[in-house]
Formats: structure tokens, sequence, C-alpha cells
């Protein structure tokens, strides 16, 4: 049954007042969903309409509910193209603190290049606002403890973006480690290659980018002063003043990832080597990468190692892996799904082929087939076919979405329980920096993924 016209009006009304607005012609929409009722929306604004910060937004819109409030950015063609995207309506500007003033913002979603996400994300939990921030959380490890506590002060849900861990496929993982079906975790691999100018982030940059449309000044934030320069605006990731380089913007997902379905605080240390092989353009972070990181034993895995590599000059062909190993199976990723095998060892050990019992004399080889079969039995001597079994994700599954959807919920519950909170977010941001520290300083970083700092 459709609303009457003086309800609906009643609703505005009703809105407009909760909100601290004297009229109804405020830049967000005031109803898009007769499901949610008005007290249960959630009004967001992001802070940089970039790439991501699009992705994010869209993903975000994706859940009732939601009413997309304010942008910011610091690049006035990105603004245009906000009201172009979302709508007259939304209120758009070039500096951020407007966004954090406005009372009618219930959560922001920090997109910005990563120098800025600890000192926006503290501001807006100081204002009162939930925070979703973009992944990693942080670009250098002394700021993590910061947000932390900001966080745990304000009583606000804050989430970290990194959100394949909010797919089925993941989820289905952490089923399967946590049922012991690999046995024991000893090592983990994986690898992300690109061979592409944008897949190694040399972005398009607008034929507009100059000083009048891009507020250079703030966005150097506090490194380096140095006259406009679009590449570092628009490239920003390719720059150690402004990034995080691939540990940052790829290792995280990886580890994140393995910090969710094995269930661990994170390394206890962190070596990676690599260099500038291809991509020579003026960049200062590698284009290759390779990082080990050894996991002590916790309560709820064994030791075991990471192995994780970045190339982004990889011209062969690209077959990118992640695989969980263990003691009786593995489990492989693939883009929509992934495999377990499992293969548990016979308890005999065998004997032949290339072993040492055809050196030893014929008296002595009977003997020892004697002490063989008298010690095994005929079971013993066989091992479990392998299994494999496939799993494919969820139809319609979006763990954009989803991620978002878990934000929401805690959102509207007053809870600061997210499936990637900034205490997880940090153990999962702190080792990709080490890797980082790890490379320039060309020595293994020492970490206590407990006490989540240096050693």
């Amino acid at each position: 049954m459709k609303p009457s016209r003086r309800k609906f009006i009643k609703n505005i009304g009703g809105v407009a007042a909760l909100s601290g607005i004297s009229t109804i012609a405020k830049p967000f929409n005031i109803i898009k969903s007769l499901n949610i009722s008005p007290n249960d929306k959630i009004r967001i604004a992001t802070i940089g309409m970039g790439i991501q910060g699009n992705y994010d937004t869209k993903a975000a819109l994706k859940n009732e509910g939601i009413e997309f409030v304010a942008a910011a950015d610091l690049y006035t063609g990105r603004l245009e193209r906000v009201k172009q995207t979302f709508g007259n309506e939304v209120f758009t500007t070039r500096d951020y603190r407007e966004i954090l003033q406005r009372k009618d913002i219930d959560a922001v979603l920090v997109v910005t290049p990563d120098h800025w996400h600890d000192k926006i994300a503290i501001e807006a939990l100081n204002a009162g606002k939930n925070v979703y921030c973009e992944k990693p959380m942080v670009q250098a490890i002394n700021e993590g403890l910061p947000v932390i506590n900001a966080w745990k002060k304000s009583g606000k849900t804050m989430q970290v973006g990194s959100q394949r861990i909010s797919g089925s496929v993941f989820q289905e993982a952490k089923k399967i480690i946590a049922a012991g079906d690999i046995g024991a975790i000893n090592y983990i691999e994986s690898n992300n290659d690109r061979f592409s100018a944008i897949g190694a982030w040399n972005y398009s940059i607008p034929t507009d980018a100059s000083p009048s449309t891009v507020d250079w000044d703030t966005f150097l934030k506090d490194t380096a002063k140095m006259p406009f320069d679009a590449n570092r605006f628009f490239r920003w990731r390719n720059y150690k003043n402004y990034g995080t380089g691939v540990a940052g913007d790829l290792f995280v997902h990886l580890i994140t990832g393995v910090h969710y379905v094995v269930d661990s605080k994170g390394p206890n240390r962190i070596y990676a080597s690599g260099g500038l092989r291809y991509w020579k353009e003026g960049r200062d972070v590698p284009d290759v990468m390779v990082a080990i990181l050894d996991y002590p034993k916790d309560q709820t895995h064994d030791e075991f190692q990471m192995v994780l590599r970045v190339n982004f000059a990889n011209a062969g062909t690209i077959n990118n892996n992640t695989r969980i190993i263990g003691t009786e199976g593995q489990i492989d990723f693939s883009g929509n799904g992934l495999t377990l095998s499992k293969k548990k060892l016979p308890k005999a050990p065998g004997f032949g082929n290339y072993d040492s019992y055809f050196t030893f004399s014929e008296a002595q080889q009977k003997e020892f087939e004697k002490e063989y079969n008298a010690r095994y039995s005929e079971a013993d001597k066989v091992g479990e076919p392998v299994k494999e079994i496939k799993f494919t994700a969820t139809p319609g599954d979006d763990e954009h979405k989803n991620h978002f959807a878990n934000f929401f919920e805690n959102v509207r519950k007053g809870s600061q329980g997210t499936i990637e909170d900034p205490v997880f977010g940090f153990r999962a941001a702190a080792p990709v920096l080490a890797c980082n520290e790890s490379y320039f300083q060309k020595k293994t970083i020492n970490w206590d993924p407990v006490g989540m700092k240096k050693v």
C-alpha cells in the first residue's frame, strides 16, 4: 500500500527535526526505501572520490537504508563527477572538515591516499562519526595504536576495508581450517602478478590537472614540500611519501585473508626483498617484491611460514594463486572459489625405488623386509585416496556489499564488533608496513603480534 502524501510530508518533517535542519532542501535524499524507517537510515559521506572511493560508495549503497549525503576530494573534477553520478543533491567540498562538522552524517568512508588515513580516521571518530577506512589502516606502524585508542575511546563503529574476508569463499575456508580438514598448517604462499600500465598504478591524468583544480598543499600533508606534480597526485601509489607500495596495496589483502581464516594475530619476523625492474618512470617503490613472514605457534595454529610475491613486470603467463598447505591437505583459492585437496600419508613409510634399501646385501634386504612386515599391517601400508572437494562462491555473493553490510549492522546496533575492526586491521597492516621497512632498510623486522609493537 502506497503512503499518502500527508504521511510522506509528515515523515520528511520528522527527519528534518532529527537532523537539526530548518528546511527539506538539503543535500541528501530523505527516503529511498520503505523497508527501512527514517530512524534506521544511515547517512554516509565519502572522503576521497578516486577509483576506490567510487567503488566503495557504490558498494555501500547496495545495502538498504543507506543515503549518500556528501563527498570530499582535493580535485574539483571528481566533485563534479560525484554530482553527475550520484545526483546534484550530494554536498561536495574540497575540505573534509566540513563533512566532519555536519550533524546529518552518521558515517564517513575514508578512501584517501594512505598517508591521510590515520589523521582523518581519528578526527572523524573524535567528531562522533562511525568510520569505514580503506586498507591499509595506516601508512606507518607508529600510527596504528593512536587510531585504535581513538576508536576505543569514541565508542563508535570502525571497519577496515579489505572486503575479501566477507565473501563466502573465505568464510568456507575458515570453516575448513577450523574443522582440521588440512591438518596443521605449515606453509602458505601467494602471488599477485601483473603486466600493464594501469595495473602498475599509472592511472589516467585529466588534462585540466593544475594547482587551480587540485589542492596540492593539502595533499602533501606533512611530507616534503614541492611544486605541483600531477603524477604524484593522481598516481600517488608510486611514491612512498603517500602510499605503501605493493605491500600496502596487495600484500595486505592476502595477509588479511590468512589472518581471518587461520585466526592468527600475525607474524613475528618479516623480511622482504625486491627492486625496480621495469616501471622506472620516476616511482620510488619497488615493482617486484618477495616477502617471507614467520608465524609463531599460537593457540589456534602451529608455526608456519608465508611467502608473498608481487611482480608488476611479469610478461609471461600470469597464474596468480594462493595456497594454504597443511599436513593432511591444502586449500587452493581461485577467482571465485576454492579447492580442498586431502591426502594423508600411510602409517608405513614404504621402501624401495630411490631408497637406500637396494644398497643393502641380499641377506640384509630379506631381514629388513621381515622386520618391516612384522611392524606394519597391510592396512598400515595403504594411504587414504586423494580427495578433492571444490567450493564455488554462492551465486550473487558480493563480498564488497557484505563487508559494508557488516559495518552498517554494527553501526545500527551501536557495536564496535565488526569483522575487521581496528585491532584486526592494524594486525594485518603492520606486517605489510614491516615489509616496506625491511625492503628499504635491508634488514629483518621483528614484530610482537600480541602487543602490536616492534621488538
